[in-house]
């Protein structure tokens, strides 16, 4: 299991509907793309980081190492924008207004990123997915949905076995045995991957597969308390950040 999958599950929010923490995450995320970079996505930075480290229960290791990776697509994306190609003064120089783009974008994609991950950190897919069907989303494509990310977790540890049976025969003490090794993982995960996809269509016909896949799923229902103050929260960022925008402390 994935450690953000593992994270989800022992939440303190793992009980509660997807919609409730999809209005706070995704929420979050809208605000973080509409809002003025400065104030409001810093804001939004804020409150998604105080959401997922106190009420959700995410560990701070936890989440940064699953926030790191996109921080560090943010943080590309932005350094771009400090440079220009061309111009009278050479073939590389500094933009005009470039820190000032760059710093608007890092904030907004990260607390964007973080909005993504209050939700992701919350809600196991195993709760989602059969959801949405009820959502207007067809049978058959939550299905496959259902199946890939069943079999995504056992190719993975299909991997580890191998590339641990290859470390113990000393399949990466060189450059070139680490190749083959390379080679010799993929080839072993392709035929493995076909193999379980045939064991599953024969598992499934075996038990009157009918086309849809009923799975049982957690009763919850939609807490209007914790929508309206997901809600209220919104609102009150956008109010803040209309005011501070307005009124600069400063």
């Amino acid at each position: 299991m994935l450690p953000i999958d593992a994270a989800a599950h022992s939440s303190r929010w793992r009980r509660r509907h997807p919609v409730d923490k999809a209005v706070l995450g995704l929420g979050l995320t809208v605000l973080a793309i509409s809002l003025p970079p400065w104030p409001g996505a810093a804001l939004v930075l804020v409150a998604a980081a105080t959401a997922l480290l106190g009420p959700a229960g995410v560990p701070a290791r936890k989440l940064w190492r699953a926030y790191r990776v996109p921080l560090g697509f943010c943080v590309t994306g932005a350094l771009t924008l400090l440079v220009q190609l061309g111009g009278p003064d050479g073939f590389v120089t500094l933009a005009d207004g470039g820190p000032a783009r760059a710093g608007g974008l890092l904030l907004r994609t990260s607390a964007a990123s973080l909005g993504v991950l209050l939700f992701a950190f919350t809600t196991p897919m195993s709760d989602l997915l059969p959801r949405l069907v009820k959502a207007g989303v067809p049978a058959a494509v939550v299905d496959v949905a259902l199946v890939t990310y069943r079999m995504s977790f056992l190719l993975l540890d299909s991997m580890s076995r191998i590339r641990q049976a290859q470390a113990a025969r000393l399949g990466h003490t060189s450059r070139g045995a680490a190749w083959r090794s390379l080679a010799g993982l993929g080839a072993t995960a392709f035929v493995r991957a076909f193999d379980r996809a045939g064991r599953l269509q024969s598992g499934l016909a075996g038990r009157g597969y009918d086309g849809t896949l009923r799975v049982l799923v957690p009763e919850a229902r939609i807490s209007r308390r914790f929508v309206a103050g997901s809600a209220g929260l919104l609102v009150a960022l956008t109010a803040l950040t209309l005011v501070l925008e307005r009124f600069p402390l400063s």
